[in-house]
């Protein structure tokens, strides 16, 4: 193998797996160390420069950090990020101060943007400090999209909603409520300089089988029944209560039944529960408010009394794969169950609707009637049109629709300034020393088997007879410190110089991992299984290292490393450094700077 060239801004980049995940690209480890030394407010400007909305996402986010953290190599439980970023938003100061001031000169450039959720305002944060001017559409009356009418309130407080939102309007966007967008032509013609759609994907799926019509008065959408509970429209639903679907907006719909007076709530699902697609912490949060969930049954039928619902006829079916592993769902042969009930919740899945964009306008669609959007760029085939959130690729979780508008910004930017949207702006990187002393370094190095500590949550009794009052109560500030510290430092990496080394192999008799083998070179595929431990994740980089005295190689797994820095410690000649990697994924901000520079 060629020597690793680690200057290259995504080598060191995948190996802070967690940030690697984000689909924002957060320093996790950079806030978690903020957070140790108490400073909240620094912690929540780190994470509002990438995420956008730390308190809404320090509730919400769908954690894909969390399967990546590198504590999962030592231990069952990942490090908890994303209630580490609540903490954060809970105990920073005021940092109204540290946003980005409203340009008194603006440049001439008007973009709208398209629903008022975590895509749009991404977009327009990310642009208006630019001297762009934003207007927001929305059919709500307030901002947030999604997250203040399908998220329920004892999730997501409506004043963490309020607050994050507004730290985007009070740039100087222009927030137009109340407003639905019914031609995109109409729209096109009012002279934008660019037209963002993030509206989401507003429609929840239905079930079309035997009994939907005639009892369609106790058959509600999931997802329209959240947004009416949210706006206050319904406060009570029947005792016995079914939800259909298995995702998080199942979830959401079950708890919010029992706070509405649902005495015996069930979620019945089609799928296994390992299969399910709600994230393991909603399953058990439904679980421990006593809401059973039925799998590997498939609605057939809405039994009704003349027009009045009186349950749902199933299926029961299981799970067989073919050759190729490919999963179906056949008929087990027992007999049909029925689930007596008052009302049932449809939450089998959401889907976009575009009637407003004309077929003729320039935006092609695909066979399953998407607009075609280039994953990168954001761009639709009309110039003018971006798009992101779930109106680009379907539901998915806010942090994707937060890196979706940071990503659409840039090409908004570069689209409005004449220039090639497929040209990317390259990361900032910067990787520092961490070394004090010959032995000491600048961040707490010691690995010690913490397990995970429990968010503590407010007790079920009086939960359940509130439905605005927040389940999760967040770590405090001690719980929030013995958190942190199970932190790994994954951005702190080993650095090697290879012509200060030795071979004197302290570094490898050191290494808890055996993650460090000095070896003769070779392929890729014979080096890693002659290691000290075979390195068989294949998806993380070897780190080779070369210059060495005898002609043989460093080679150092890099998935198993747990960045103690006991090699570094222990080599005699300091061939092995702790050095700090930052990654600073360039946003449209920074574009600004060089406009101006072009212009002076």
């Amino acid at each position: 193998m060629k020597p690793t060239d680690i200057s290259a801004p995504d080598y060191f980049h995948k190996v802070v797996d967690c940030q690697w995940a984000c689909p924002a690209h957060t320093p996790v480890p950079e806030y978690i160390r903020l957070i140790a030394a108490g400073r909240y407010s620094d912690a929540y400007m780190i994470n509002w420069e990438s995420n956008v909305f730390p308190g809404i996402l320090g509730r919400t986010c769908d954690r894909p950090c969390e399967p990546a953290c590198r504590r999962g190599r030592v231990e069952k439980e990942p490090v908890a990020i994303c209630r580490l970023k609540r903490v954060a938003a809970d105990f920073k100061d005021d940092i109204k101060s540290r946003l980005p001031k409203t340009p008194a000169l603006k440049n001439g450039k008007r973009i709208a943007l398209v629903g008022g959720g975590p895509a749009s305002l991404a977009v327009a944060r990310d642009l208006a400090p630019m001297g762009y001017e934003c207007v927001v559409f929305d059919q709500d009356a307030k901002s947030g999209g999604m997250m203040r009418t399908q998220i329920p309130k004892f999730r997501l407080p409506e004043s963490v909603i309020d607050e994050e939102c507004n730290y985007i309007l009070d740039l100087g966007i222009e927030f137009v409520g109340n407003k639905r967008i019914d031609s995109l032509k109409a729209l096109l013609a009012e002279n934008f300089d660019a037209i963002f759609v993030g509206c989401g994907a507003p429609r929840g799926r239905d079930l079309d089988i035997p009994g939907r019509k005639e009892a369609a008065n106790n058959i509600h959408i999931g997802i329209d029944w959240l947004s009416n509970v949210s706006f206050g429209h319904i406060n009570a639903i029947g005792k016995r209560v079914i939800v259909l679907g298995g995702g998080n907006t199942a979830m959401d719909c079950c708890r919010s039944s029992r706070r509405l007076g649902g005495e015996d709530v069930k979620v019945i699902v089609r799928s296994g529960f390992e299969e399910m697609k709600a994230s393991p912490w909603e399953k058990e949060d439904a679980l421990h408010e006593d809401i059973p969930i039925f799998n590997f049954l498939v609605p057939k039928e809405f039994t009704h009394d003349n027009g009045k619902l009186t349950g749902v006829t199933f299926e029961k079916v299981k799970a067989v794969r073919d050759a190729k592993g490919r999963r179906d769902l056949v008929p087990t042969g027992e007999p049909e169950q029925h689930f007596a009930c008052d009302d049932v919740l449809v939450a089998v899945g959401q889907e976009n609707a575009f009637p407003w964009i004309e077929r003729d306008v320039g935006i092609e669609f695909d066979k399953w009637d998407m607009p075609k959007v280039d994953s990168k760029t954001m761009a639709s085939t009309h110039p003018k049109v971006f798009f992101g959130g779930d109106a680009a690729f379907g539901p998915k979780n806010i942090i994707w629709a937060v890196a979706h508008g940071h990503e659409a910004a840039i090409s908004i930017d570069k689209f409005c300034h004449d220039e090639d949207i497929n040209d990317r702006p390259a990361p900032q990187v910067k990787v520092t020393s961490q070394k004090m002393g010959i032995h000491e370094w600048s961040y707490d190095n010691e690995i010690a088997p913490d397990k995970r500590y429990r968010v503590p949550h407010r007790d079920k009794v009086v939960a359940l007879r509130d439905i605005k009052a927040e389940v999760e109560l967040g770590y405090d500030v001690e719980l929030a410190l013995r958190e942190a510290e199970r932190c790994l430092n994954c951005d702190v990496q080993t650095v090697f110089a290879g012509q200060l080394c030795i071979e004197c192999d302290a570094c490898v008799d050191i290494c808890p991992m055996d993650c460090i083998t000095f070896t003769a070179n070779g392929e890729q595929a014979d080096l890693r299984t002659r290691l000290q431990a075979p390195a068989k994740n294949l998806t993380q980089d070897l780190y080779v290292g070369d210059s060495l005295k005898t002609g043989r190689v460093m080679v150092k797994d890099e998935d198993v490393c747990l960045h103690c820095g006991l090699c570094a410690e222990r080599c005699p000649t300091g061939a092995w450094d702790m050095q700090k990697y930052l990654i600073d994924m360039t946003h449209a901000e920074q574009a600004c700077q060089r406009h101006a520079r072009s212009a002076a």
